[in-house]
């Protein structure tokens, strides 16, 4: 009796030492039913006792790591796409995650037209009802903000069926389901975004450091904003700068993703000058801190708006007019021109005039998609529109050149419209516009000696260039933007 009355405390005492162990614990991004990278190198990371082996067993492969301050990373590479399998983490304890499968992996992050759900988005309804594919995957990351980078959140991945896509991002949705098809391997589709937020708060605070003008026109900016109105105890803005990256995008980093679709601006539309450095830089930024290179970087112009509402098309017409918008959309495609991998999907036929979310989604996926294709996958397709690329001036006519016209150009529903041309004075008239090959040869005559044009420079520019590929013309301008 004494040895058994002696040999059973030392048992509790056992267990609970046992039991104090923490157990092994994976970072809010693993989950049954995710979307691993393929042919990439694939951090799996989360939480364990410091010292703690924990080894990571999926497709064959086996990695094994310490915990060191509390965490844990180990990496595995060449997977190929298919599945499912199951992953498997053993550590004090095991953890098993189901339904595993290898294939591409996308974010789809901005304002709201990117969170805009499918059940809002037109043949939304009948896309919902047919979105049962095991080759897509969905996780939507929570509205968070957060003052400091975060390295964790809460979410669970969900394969692809009408009742997880009916609050999903229906420009995601779209853009996956056609790339999906077009590669016949899984798609992962990550969802952060949040309606109304600026570029600035998607940035790093390091990036945001790195500039000066970015302490004046970003930072400084936000502080006076956020001092309380006069005689009342509520600021004059809710966001804060790096809040959304901290909170949203810093606790993906570094999982494996093939790249980022984007569709933000509208927040932005009356700062296109800041917008044309912070952009790049916020793409810049996040390519520098989740360590993958240059992964490809899709964006969506911004679409037509009539910013003043409520005006008839003959108002909207009647003259050409400077354009805060237009400026926005142009310092979008000028990214595309200074960073690497960096595409952009065109929707001057899907806006909506009096509605600042148009509802044609669908366009706006498949364009992206065709963007991807080309430039994160190599396809040797058009992705894209025509684009401006020089001006002569030809016996009072000018002469515009075009990148992505190889297949010729067309307008679409008569006589090409939304050309405008002035001569030195400045002033701005409509044009007449004729497609000459793969060219479009601009005249008007009130201008005698043409010195510069633009395209669909309005908020809301109503145009018609497509090439026969099939996607519509960029809007442009071919004179300098001020440097006020």
């Amino acid at each position: 009796m004494l040895r058994v009355y002696c040999l059973f405390p030392l048992a509790l005492l056992f267990v609970a030492a046992l039991s104090s162990k923490a157990d092994v614990r994976l970072s809010g991004m693993f989950s049954d039913n995710m979307v691993l990278q393929r042919d990439a190198t694939v951090p799996i990371w989360g939480w364990a006792d410091e010292g703690e082996q924990v080894t990571v067993e999926f497709q064959g492969k086996t990695a094994t790591a310490k915990a060191k301050d509390g965490k844990w990373m180990v990496k595995l590479s060449g997977l190929k796409a298919g599945g499912p399998n199951t992953l498997v983490v053993k550590g004090h304890n095991k953890v098993e995650l189901a339904n595993v499968v290898v294939g591409e992996v996308w974010v789809c992050s901005g304002q709201s037209n990117m969170e805009f759900a499918m059940s809002r988005a037109e043949g939304g309804k009948e896309d919902i009802a047919n979105s049962a594919n095991p080759n897509i995957r969905l996780f939507q990351v929570p509205h968070l903000k957060s003052a400091k980078p975060l390295t964790d959140l809460k979410g669970q991945w969900k394969v692809c069926s009408p009742a997880s896509t009916t609050n999903f991002t229906a420009v995601g949705y779209y853009f996956g389901r056609d790339l999906q098809k077009a590669l016949n391997v899984p798609v992962g589709l990550i969802q952060s975004g949040w309606g109304g937020s600026p570029a600035e708060v998607w940035t790093s605070e390091r990036t945001l450091q790195s500039k000066p003008e970015y302490q004046k026109e970003v930072i400084e900016r936000y502080a006076n904003m956020a001092r309380p109105v006069r005689g009342t105890n509520a600021p004059k803005n809710t966001w804060k700068p790096s809040e959304l990256y901290n909170g949203m995008i810093s606790p993906l980093e570094p999982f494996a993703i093939k790249g980022v679709i984007w569709y933000q601006g509208e927040a932005n539309a009356s700062r296109a000058k800041l917008y044309r450095n912070l952009f790049p830089d916020l793409i810049k930024g996040w390519r520098d801190d989740w360590k993958q290179g240059d992964f490809p970087f899709v964006a969506v112009q911004l679409a037509p708006y009539d910013l003043k509402r409520q005006r008839t098309m003959d108002e909207i017409l009647s003259k050409p007019e400077e354009s805060t918008w237009a400026e926005l959309r142009e310092a979008q495609w000028q990214t595309t021109k200074v960073l690497p991998k960096v595409g952009m999907a065109v929707i001057t036929d899907v806006g909506e005039k009096d509605d600042i979310h148009p509802k044609k989604k669908r366009p706006v996926g498949a364009r992206l998609a065709l963007a991807a294709r080309a430039i994160a996958y190599g396809e040797k397709i058009e992705y894209s529109g025509p684009t401006f690329k020089k001006m002569n001036v030809k016996h009072g006519k000018a002469v515009i050149s075009f990148d992505h016209a190889d297949s010729g150009l067309e307008a679409r529903g008569g006589p090409l419209t939304g050309f405008s041309i002035c001569g030195e004075d400045g002033k701005y008239a409509w044009a007449q516009a004729q497609i000459d090959g793969d060219k479009v040869i601009v005249s008007s005559s009130a201008v005698s000696n043409p010195v510069a044009v633009r395209y669909g420079w309005a908020d809301f520019p109503v145009v018609n260039l497509w090439n026969r590929a099939g996607l519509p013309a960029c809007p442009f301008r071919t004179d300098e933007p001020k440097q006020d």
